[in-house]
């Protein structure tokens, strides 16, 4: 059987992903093209999990037949939460090419939380949402978002508190556009902790600061299950 390298990527369009096969010697070269040029008029191609097995045409038709229902006629795209993705190409038995810092078990175990996570975010009610407290040696925070189908827009406009010294820990913060502590561009956040992070920029429980407009906190949907 044939050893190659089964890869999934996100992509410039939320909840869109490329899942595709390579061989073990082309690899970078495959994921240098596309995070360059982009796919199928799709840009901002990022590899997010790839991993060696065997018999890896064989596989990747079996994630097609899996995943047929979302994927993008004609094409390698598919509608999906990619750490749904991750949390299945990880499950392989193989050696995994990318990340080299973690470990399969760890991208396992982290995509699984995030799925959880994403699951109980899928019950918050489409609409807008506020965060709004007062930062030690800062003054009041103004954050605004914006939830639809599960997904936590953190609007532009909103008032942020600076950076601390963990806020590097969090992706969406430190690569948030942020110009006197007023945030320029829309965020997508996975989790309410992490749209908390853009706006108070240190660690938080997003269900308890994130508030309905009548000021009911977010976790109340989540107790409803």
């Amino acid at each position: 059987m044939d050893k190659g390298i089964i890869y999934v990527m996100s992509t410039a369009v939320p909840g869109l992903v490329k899942i595709g096969k390579t061989g073990i010697d082309n690899f970078e070269n495959r994921m240098n093209f596309l995070e360059r040029n982009g796919y199928f008029n799709v840009v901002a191609l990022e590899r997010k999990f790839a991993i060696e097995v065997e018999d890896y045409h064989a596989k990747e038709v079996l994630l097609d037949d899996i995943f047929k229902k979302s994927k993008v006629s004609n094409s390698e795209l598919y509608a999906l939460d990619i750490d749904l993705v991750v949390q299945l190409l990880s499950s392989f038995e193989g050696r995994q090419v990318y990340p080299k810092e973690k470990s399969k078990e760890k991208i396992f175990d982290d995509a699984t939380k995030e799925v959880e996570l994403k699951r109980d975010t899928s019950l918050i009610p489409d609409g807008e949402y506020v965060l709004r407290r007062k930062i030690r040696g800062f003054g009041e925070v103004d954050g605004r978002a914006y939830v639809e189908d599960g997904v936590i827009t953190v609007l532009k406009g909103s008032i942020c508190a600076p950076d601390t010294t963990v806020s590097h820990l969090n992706e969406a913060r430190s690569t948030a556009n942020i110009v006197g502590n007023v945030l320029q561009d829309d965020v997508i956040c996975t989790s309410p902790s992490t749209a908390g992070f853009v706006i108070i920029g240190n660690k938080n429980n997003g269900w308890v600061e994130w508030k309905t407009l009548d000021g009911q906190p977010i976790d109340i949907f989540r107790n409803k299950k």
